[in-house]
């Protein structure tokens, strides 16, 4: 095993956009932070590999039903794709792979069903053989074992990497589901709570996608600024039991599904005769912002006084002004002018994962995710031909 630093971070998220990969290093002296007293982290590499059309074709399809052979050879081609994202990342940061001490993959979730069972594919041995560099893989399956929802975990990461010196603050991802984190002053996690909102771009993406088959997403808002949203029915999908429930909890495309997106649009044109493709977008869109919205009404007591928002989301200016306008006088804004690349974040916590597990020290936040307790998450595929050595054998 490396003795190195530095970490990579691999992240496939749930909007199959395609693979965020990063090179980090993390410590108390340097790197970038606003004002709290925590960990710092330096990002040396950056990088957003975007999945083909076919490789998301397969991703999606795989989600929704396929044969023993075909969940087989995704889960090595997936293994192949991030093994290219990891070294491709490795190689622009210049960091010499023997600093590298692990790569932590989250892989690609296919399935959620907490507190049950979750299942994330991408071979950690193929990522091993290809890169060469040990791999961290597999987090979620441990807190959900241990009772938990194994998801979100990237409050530990918020509360060690970017919480506030002074204020209460509430990270809001907006990736294909909606995660926020809420964070006290100095980060301290027996504090920390985190659930998924709802919807973050899945639901609007898919919108889009049916509408207007040239175009993956609303670029911009665009169309959603073009369009006027129908209330009712944003009323009559928030009335859907998930909302409603007490955190911790966790959702995922086995809500929002394909399905789910048909019935938007078909009680759009229900409600609203006439009802144009812009107006369809918007209400996807408004119903982004309102479930964050009421997810902040019913489920945040903190004295939260802002909230930093990343994810591809972020990026959606209609939707984060529309969120802004709903959540006032929390002030909102974006993640990047604080940090980094918000693109980056989730890579970046999933390399911390890493560093975690390989230091034995707990992955999970157990009052974000319900488990039983603080458990060492994530399971290690060594790059080499025998185990590493353990402390005591060195």
């Amino acid at each position: 095993m490396s003795r190195g630093d530095a970490y990579v971070g691999l992240m496939s998220g749930t909007s199959l956009d395609g693979i965020s990969a990063c090179v980090v290093r993390f410590g108390q002296g340097s790197g970038v932070r606003d004002e709290g007293p925590g960990m710092n982290v330096e990002l040396l590499a950056f990088s957003v590999v975007e999945y083909s059309p076919e490789q998301r074709q397969r991703l999606h399809a795989t989600m929704t039903g396929a044969t023993a052979e075909e969940y087989c050879r995704l889960a090595f081609d997936l293994g192949e794709w991030l093994a290219r994202a990891a070294t491709a990342v490795v190689a622009e940061s210049g960091v010499p792979r023997a600093e590298i001490r692990a790569i932590g993959s989250h892989g690609q979730t296919l399935w959620h069903d907490a507190p049950h069972s979750t299942w994330q594919v991408g071979e950690s041995a193929v990522i091993a053989e290809r890169a060469g560099i040990d791999v961290v893989s597999d987090f979620r399956v441990r807190d959900v074992a241990a009772g938990g929802q194994g998801a979100p975990l990237v409050p530990l990461a918020d509360a060690l990497l970017f919480s506030s010196g002074s204020e209460w603050r509430a990270l809001q991802n907006i990736g294909g589901i909606g995660n926020v984190t809420i964070v006290p002053p100095g980060g301290r996690a027996d504090a920390v709570r985190a659930f998924d909102t709802g919807p973050g771009v899945s639901v609007i993406d898919g919108v889009v996608r049916s509408l207007y088959p040239d175009q993956r997403f609303d670029r911009d808002g665009a169309l959603a600024r073009a369009g006027t949203p129908v209330e009712s029915v944003v009323d009559e999908l928030l009335r859907h039991p998930y909302f409603a429930a007490e955190p911790p909890k966790s959702t995922g495309r086995e809500l929002f599904t394909p399905a789910y997106i048909e019935d938007l649009a078909r009680q759009c044109r229900a409600a609203k005769p006439g009802c144009a493709g812009e107006d369809i977008v918007a209400t996807a869109t408004l119903l982004t912002a309102r479930s964050i919205a009421d997810a902040y009404r019913r489920f945040m007591p903190e004295p939260v006084t802002e909230t930093l928002v990343s994810g591809g989301g972020a990026k959606n200016r209609t939707l984060v002004e529309w969120i802004a306008r709903l959540v006032a006088p929390i002030r909102v804004r974006s993640f990047d002018d604080a940090f980094f690349d918000g693109e980056a974040k989730e890579a970046v916590a999933f390399a911390l994962l890493a560093k975690r597990f390989l230091d034995g020290a707990p992955g999970n936040v157990p009052t974000a995710t319900g488990a039983r307790g603080p458990r060492i998450l994530g399971k290690l595929t060594p790059a080499g031909a025998t185990r590493p050595a353990t402390e005591d054998e060195r």
